[in-house]
C-alpha cells in the first residue's frame, strides 16, 4: 500500500500519495478526469506550469504590496513559485487537460503545491494549510477564471518567441539566401499545374520567404494583442470581486518586469474570461503559417518529382531509403512531414475556433482544449518547419540541365511575341509547335510568322521574368 496523508477541502476528507505536494482539490480531479490509457500526452506541458508560478510568484508579490499577506507569506510563496516556474516541480502537476472547462483544478493544483512546498520550507506539516493557505494566500485576489487565461496568454507568448519566431526566421533566411543564388537562373513558370510564361529559380524560392514571413508578421500582431489583455485582476465574472482595484495593472506591470515583456491588463475583464479571441486569432494566424509551409512544401515535392519521369528540377537531401522493396528510392520525407503537421495545425485550429465560440454569459468554459490545441501546434510547427530547414531546404540543388530542358521546350514563350505578331498569330505557332513536337522558334519559322533573327531578338527568356521597361 502507498502511504497517504489526509487533507480535506469544502467536500470532505482526501487521501493524497505521501510525498506530493498536491492537496485535496487535486487528487478529486486525478480520480474523477482518469478518461484516457496515455496520460503523459494529455498533461500540461512546460510553458504552461512555468507561466503558473510565474503568476503565482507576482501575486504574492502585489498583494504583499498591498498588505494583504501575512508577514513573511509572500516570500515563502514566491520562493515554492520559483521553484514551480523553473521546472522544479513538474512531477507534481499531474492533471490533464481534460477537466473542468474553467482550468479550476489547474489553478486549484498550482495553489496546493505553492502552499504545501511553502509551508515545508517554513518547517510547517504539509497538509495542515498553515502557515500558508492554498486559498486564502496562494490564490488571494484571484479567481482561476482570471488566472487561468492569463497563464494561457504568457505560456502562449513564451512559446512563440523560444520556438516558433527562430524557426521560421531561420528557415526564411535560408530561403532567401538561396533564391539570391539563383535570381538569374531562369526556368518554366507554372500555372494550373500547366506551363506558363518563365520565371526564374530565385524569384519562385523568394515567393516561399515572402508567404513565410508574412505569415509571422501575423502571429506577431495576434502575440501584440495577447501581451495587451490579461484577464487578471477580473476574478470570477470580470468584475473584480475580492481583487483591488490597482492588482491587474501592478500584475501585468510585474510579469511585464519579469519577463521582459511589455504587458498590459485587459481594457473589459469580463471579455477577457468570457472570450479568448486573441488566442483564436493566434490559431488562426498559426493556421495561415502552416499553409504558407504546406504550399512552399508542396512546390518543393513537385519540382523535385521524377527524378526520372517526373519534373525533376529540384534535387534534394537523400536522408533515407524511400522503399523496403525498390532499391535506391529516395522520397521528400521531410515535405512529407510538413504536410503532416500542416494538417494537425489545421485541425487544432478547427478546434480552437470552435471552442472559441463557446462563452456563455461571463465565461468560456473550454479553456484548456485552447491553449492545449495553440500550444500543440506553436511546437509542431516549430520543430517541422526547424527540421525541414535543416534536413531539406539548406540541401536544395538546382538540375540546371533538367531546367535547361524544360525551357527550351517551353511554348509560353510564345507569350514574348505578343507585341510583335498578335495573340492571335502567336497562338498558332503554339498550336502548331504542340501539333509537330517542335520548339515555338521552330514551328514559327516553318510557317513563315517571323525569321528566326526576328525570334532570337524578340524572346530572350531572362526578360521574360520582369517586366517591360517603361
Amino acid at each position: 500500500m502507498t502511504p497517504t496523508r489526509i487533507e480535506h477541502d469544502s467536500l470532505g476528507p482526501v487521501e493524497i500519495p505521501d510525498g506530493r505536494y498536491w492537496g485535496a482539490q487535486t487528487q478529486r480531479a486525478v480520480e474523477h478526469f482518469a478518461i484516457v490509457d496515455n496520460p503523459e500526452r494529455w498533461r500540461w506541458g512546460r510553458a504552461v506550469i512555468a507561466a503558473l508560478g510565474q503568476v503565482k510568484k507576482a501575486a504574492a508579490g502585489v498583494n504583499d504590496e498591498l498588505g494583504l499577506l501575512p508577514g513573511g507569506v509572500a516570500d515563502l510563496i514566491a520562493a515554492a513559485a520559483d521553484e514551480v516556474a523553473a521546472g522544479a516541480l513538474d512531477d507534481h502537476f499531474p492533471l490533464l487537460i481534460w477537466q473542468s472547462g474553467s482550468g479550476t483544478q489547474t489553478n486549484m493544483n498550482a495553489n496546493e503545491v505553492i502552499a504545501n512546498r511553502a509551508i515545508e520550507r517554513a518547517g510547517g506539516e504539509v497538509g495542515s494549510k498553515h502557515p500558508v493557505h492554498p486559498n486564502d494566500h496562494v490564490n488571494r485576489s484571484q479567481s482561476s477564471n482570471d488566472v487561468i487565461p492569463t497563464v494561457m496568454h504568457l505560456a502562449t507568448i513564451t512559446e512563440l518567441r523560444g520556438r516558433l519566431y527562430p524557426a521560421v526566421e531561420h528557415l526564411a533566411a535560408t530561403l532567401r539566401g538561396l533564391a539570391a543564388e539563383h535570381v538569374e537562373l531562369v526556368k518554366v513558370g507554372r500555372t494550373h499545374l500547366q506551363d506558363a510564361a518563365p520565371v526564374t529559380l530565385g524569384q519562385e524560392i523568394g515567393s516561399w520567404a515572402t508567404q513565410l514571413e508574412a505569415a509571422l508578421a501575423l502571429v506577431r500582431r495576434a502575440e501584440e494583442w495577447l501581451r495587451h489583455d490579461l484577464a487578471i485582476g477580473g476574478t470570477a465574472t470580470g468584475t473584480g470581486l475580492n481583487s483591488p482595484a490597482s492588482f491587474g495593472p501592478r500584475m501585468a506591470e510585474r510579469l511585464g518586469h519579469a519577463l521582459g515583456l511589455d504587458l498590459a491588463p485587459a481594457a473589459d475583464h469580463m471579455a477577457a474570461t468570457a472570450s479568448h479571441d486573441a488566442l483564436v486569432a493566434t490559431s488562426a494566424a498559426l493556421r495561415t503559417l502552416a499553409s504558407a509551409a504546406l504550399k512552399a512544401g508542396n512546390d518543393v515535392r513537385w519540382l523535385a518529382s521524377g527524378p526520372r519521369a517526373g519534373i525533376g528540377e529540384l534535387i534534394l537531401p537523400a536522408n533515407e531509403p524511400g522503399s523496403s522493396i525498390m532499391p535506391g528510392k529516395a522520397n521528400p520525407t521531410q515535405v512529407e512531414m510538413v504536410a503532416m503537421v500542416a494538417a494537425q495545425v489545421i485541425g487544432n485550429d478547427a478546434t480552437v475556433a470552435f471552442a472559441g465560440t463557446q462563452g456563455s454569459f461571463q465565461l468560456n468554459t473550454y479553456k484548456p482544449v485552447i491553449v492545449h490545441n495553440v500550444l500543440d501546434s506553436i511546437e509542431l510547427l516549430a520543430g517541422a518547419l526547424a527540421s525541414f530547414d535543416r534536413q531539406c531546404a539548406a540541401g536544395i540543388e538546382p538540375d540546371r540541365a533538367r531546367i535547361a530542358t524544360h525551357l527550351d521546350a517551353n511554348l509560353m514563350l510564345a507569350t514574348a511575341l505578343n507585341p510583335h505578331i498578335g495573340y492571335d498569330a502567336a497562338a498558332q505557332v503554339v498550336k502548331r509547335a504542340a501539333a509537330d513536337g517542335t520548339t515555338v522558334r521552330d514551328a514559327g519559322v516553318a510557317m513563315g510568322a517571323f525569321t528566326a533573327a526576328d525570334y532570337d531578338r524578340w524572346v530572350d527568356p531572362r526578360m521574360l521574368t520582369r517586366p517591360d521597361p517603361d
